[in-house]
C-alpha cells in the first residue's frame, strides 16, 4: 500500500462547512472508520492506517469539522464556533457514510475520538459493527476539570505556569474562582492576535506536560510550530471541553444503546491525562465489552497500538462473517 490515499476529497456538508476524508484499503472490504482526537488534531501523515490489515478492510478517516483540510478553519478567528458541536459532528460522519456507500462500519476513536466514537455510536447504533477505543474519554465534566486543574496536584510548578498566564491576562480570572478552561476560551477567542498566540503556546505546553508520564517522557510535539494548526487545536479543545461544544454528555446514561454491539476499551494504567476509572465505568455500563488496561503505558504507547491492531483484526473478522 502506498503513501497516497486510495481514495480521498473535501465532502460539503452544509452551512459552508467542508470536509476532508480519505479512503484506505480494500473497496469490498469491511468498512472501518477512525476518529481523530483532540478536539482539533488532524489525520496528520495518515498513521493510523497501519492499525489495519488493509488487505481485508476498507478505512475511511476524516479531519472534523475547523481543523486540518476542513474549511473554514478554526486558527481564523472570523471562524464561527456555534457550528462546531458534537451533533454537528455526528451529522457530519453520517453525511460521509452515506456519500461512500457505507451500510456500517467499524468505529475507531482514539482520546478525544474515544468520546466522538461512543456518542455517534449511541446517536446511530444501527450503523455499528464494533467499537474500538483508545486512551478513552468522554470528556465529562469530571475529565475535563481534572485534565486542566486536578492533575495540578502531579505537575505543581507546570500548572502554576498554566493558571498564572490566566491570571495575568487582564480578564479578571483568579485561581479557585471559575473554570481554568473557560478563561482559556475567553483568551483564544480575544481579538487581539497577540493574546490569542500567546494562550495557545500556553494550552500546547500544558499538554505536552499532562500527557508525559506513560509516553517518551515530557518532549514538544513539533505540530505546535504550526501556528494554525496549534491555535485551532486549542481554540476547539476549550470550546469542547466547557458547555459551548459538548456540555455533560450523558454518555455513560446511555450506554443501553450499544446492547448487542460488541467493544474494546484500550487505557493505559499511566494515563494521568485521563485515568483508568471513566474506561472502567464504561465497561461496566457495556456488557458486550472487552477493558484491556494496559499497566504501562500512559496516554498512547507501543503495546496499546498493538492491543488497537489486534481488536481491529478481530473484529474485522467477525465484521466479515457478518456481511
Amino acid at each position: 500500500m502506498g503513501e497516497t490515499p486510495r481514495e480521498h476529497g473535501m465532502l460539503e456538508v452544509g452551512e459552508g462547512q467542508s470536509i476532508y476524508w480519505e479512503e484506505w484499503g480494500q473497496p469490498d472490504g469491511v468498512p472501518a472508520l477512525y476518529l481523530h482526537g483532540g478536539p482539533g488534531s488532524t489525520l496528520g501523515t495518515s498513521g493510523y492506517r497501519h492499525r489495519f490489515d488493509l488487505t481485508r478492510t476498507r478505512v475511511l478517516g476524516l479531519e472534523q469539522r475547523g481543523c486540518g483540510r476542513s474549511r473554514p478553519h478554526a486558527a481564523d478567528p472570523s471562524t464561527p464556533l456555534e457550528l462546531n458541536t458534537i451533533a454537528h459532528l455526528i451529522r457530519d460522519i453520517e453525511t460521509l457514510r452515506k456519500a461512500r456507500g457505507v451500510e456500517k462500519w467499524i468505529v475507531n476513536g482514539v482520546s478525544w475520538g474515544s468520546t466522538l466514537a461512543l456518542a455517534y455510536a449511541q446517536a446511530h447504533p444501527e450503523r455499528v459493527l464494533a467499537v474500538v477505543l483508545v486512551a478513552v474519554t468522554t470528556t465529562s465534566r469530571r475529565e475535563v476539570d481534572w485534565i486542566t486543574e486536578g492533575v495540578g496536584a502531579i505537575f505543581p510548578e507546570a500548572w502554576d505556569r498554566f493558571v498564572a498566564h490566566a491570571e495575568r491576562s487582564g480578564i479578571g480570572y483568579e485561581r479557585g474562582r471559575g473554570r481554568l478552561v473557560e478563561a482559556y476560551l475567553r483568551l483564544l477567542n480575544s481579538p487581539d492576535p497577540a493574546i490569542r498566540d500567546a494562550a495557545s503556546r500556553e494550552w500546547a505546553l500544558w499538554e505536552d506536560t499532562h500527557i508525559s508520564i506513560g509516553t517518551d517522557g515530557f518532549r514538544r510535539d513539533r505540530r505546535w510550530d504550526d501556528d494554525a494548526y496549534r491555535i485551532a487545536f486549542a481554540r476547539l479543545a476549550t470550546h469542547y471541553w466547557t458547555s459551548a461544544g459538548v456540555g455533560d454528555l450523558p454518555i455513560l446514561a446511555a450506554m443501553d444503546r450499544l446492547h448487542g454491539i460488541p467493544g474494546t476499551l484500550i487505557h493505559g494504567r499511566r494515563d494521568i491525562s485521563g485515568p483508568a476509572v471513566t474506561a472502567w465505568e464504561l465497561h461496566q455500563q457495556w456488557p458486550g465489552s472487552t477493558l484491556i488496561i494496559d499497566d504501562g503505558d500512559g496516554h498512547g504507547g507501543g503495546s496499546m497500538v498493538t492491543h488497537w491492531e489486534q481488536a481491529n483484526a478481530q473484529h474485522v473478522s467477525a465484521g466479515a462473517t457478518f456481511s
